[in-house]
């Protein structure tokens, strides 16, 4: 996960900048698994995060996840951001699904 090109990127508002987390490339026996046989995987790393929202009063409303944290995603939406290389999701805070407890 590529921190360094994601500083270069700074979300607003409430806007979350997500990397999702690579399927394994192997079986638990080393066997390789071949890329359309992989499935794409709904967690995310949380990668850079704007400071959140104001609310209707103009008091700013803080995020529910902060960078480093691992998080559920919705199978279908976000947007897709292309940056050094490197492919990046953005959603904004409510549309995360949950944070990932270890």
């Amino acid at each position: 996960m590529s921190f360094a090109v994601a500083k270069k990127i700074a979300p607003l508002f409430d806007r979350v900048l997500i990397q999702r987390v690579k399927a394994a490339e192997r079986t638990a026996s080393g066997l390789f698994i071949p890329e359309k046989a992989q499935e794409t995987l709904n967690e995310g790393l949380v990668v850079a995060a704007g400071p959140g929202a104001a609310d209707k009063n103009g008091n700013l409303q803080p995020l529910a996840v902060k960078v480093g944290d691992r998080v559920l995603l919705p199978p279908y939406g976000g947007s897709t951001v292309k940056f050094g290389g490197e492919e990046f999701l953005l959603y904004t805070d409510k549309d995360i699904l949950a944070r990932l407890t270890e």
